[in-house]
């Protein structure tokens, strides 16, 4: 499916100043407006897609989800118990895993080298890159969209929470994986053994270029495999539940490891993987200061509250 354009929903004080302008179809061509008003989300549909900073972007509406895995999936873990989310906002997720084309377009310099599994190229996905080094991205990635006019000052791009990475990773579906309870390698990124009796594919072995494989049912790319994506939550063994839960600032509470670390969350798992590490609520911890090839991220973009 292809999916066009969208004017962003600027929120601004005076409706009556710039008049009304609604969001159409994803199936509907339209001429994009810098202004908009609160109209625009009834109308915006899972999965509408617009561009903001050079970053492909689509909907994830408010509503709510089961978060976790249920007791009977095959190769479920501990810390997958269930709990149900709510999102009172939607958000926008970025259509592909932040690519090393769009880090050098921010930041310059790769955070990190490339290796036989991570080669060079545009289209490939950015990894050996730290916590801090993908945050410093989303700030930077902000400021110049806000200087540009394309982000109003109550809009920021961040890393998603856990609660959000997985709500836009099932993209409505309550199955293993958005592909349901089976996924093979000619769905996703992965090597070694296809999860739950799936048919075999092709195994790359190594990182593959954003976009080769399926989208999920709200044309997001590579949610399963590919490249660990960091989250912002500080890992809890327990699952956060509620309304619009958001870890980032619990680190009192993060659960700590035997040796004493506590650690953020990761989500998706890679190209280095078996199958069922690819299921849409397995989830990883790992220290925010260190890098690996096979660890990168996405990015979303939130409403904050008005500055």
């Amino acid at each position: 499916m292809r999916f066009l354009q969208y004017v962003f929903p600027l929120i601004v004080l005076s409706c009556a100043a710039v008049g009304t302008q609604l969001v159409k179809s994803a199936r509907q061509s339209q001429t994009p407006a810098n202004v908009a008003n609160r109209a625009e989300f009834s109308s915006l549909q899972a999965g509408d897609e617009r561009e903001i900073g050079g970053v492909k972007l689509h909907w994830c509406p408010p509503g709510k989800f089961v978060m976790g895995s249920p007791p009977n999936e095959p190769e479920r873990r501990s810390g997958e118990n269930q709990v149900e989310v709510t999102f009172s906002k939607g958000f926008w997720m970025s259509k592909f895993e932040t690519t090393q084309s769009d880090w050098r377009r921010v930041m310059g310099a790769l955070p990190g080298p490339l290796t036989a599994e991570l080669p060079a190229g545009d289209d490939y996905p950015v990894g050996n890159v730290n916590f801090a080094e993908a945050e410093a991205f989303c700030q930077k990635l902000t400021e110049l969209a806000r200087q540009a006019g394309k982000l109003p000052n109550d809009w920021e791009f961040r890393l998603p929470t856990e609660a959000q990475w997985e709500y836009a990773c099932r993209a409505g579906t309550t199955t293993a994986t958005s592909f349901g309870n089976q996924l093979s390698s000619k769905q996703a990124n992965f090597r070694g053994k296809p999860y739950n009796g799936a048919e075999p594919g092709p195994s790359l072995k190594m990182a593959a270029k954003v976009g080769s494989y399926p989208p999920n049912n709200w044309g997001l790319y590579d949610m399963h495999g590919n490249i660990y994506e960091w989250c912002r939550d500080w890992y809890h063994s327990r699952l956060p539940g509620g309304i619009d839960p958001d870890l980032h600032d619990a680190k009192a509470t993060a659960t700590k490891s035997e040796h004493g670390d506590i650690s953020r969350s990761r989500r998706g798992g890679c190209w280095a993987d078996e199958g069922w590490p690819l299921r849409s609520a397995f989830r990883l911890r790992f220290e925010p200061e260190r890098r690996y090839d096979h660890i990168g991220f996405r990015v979303v973009v939130v409403k904050i509250q008005s500055q």
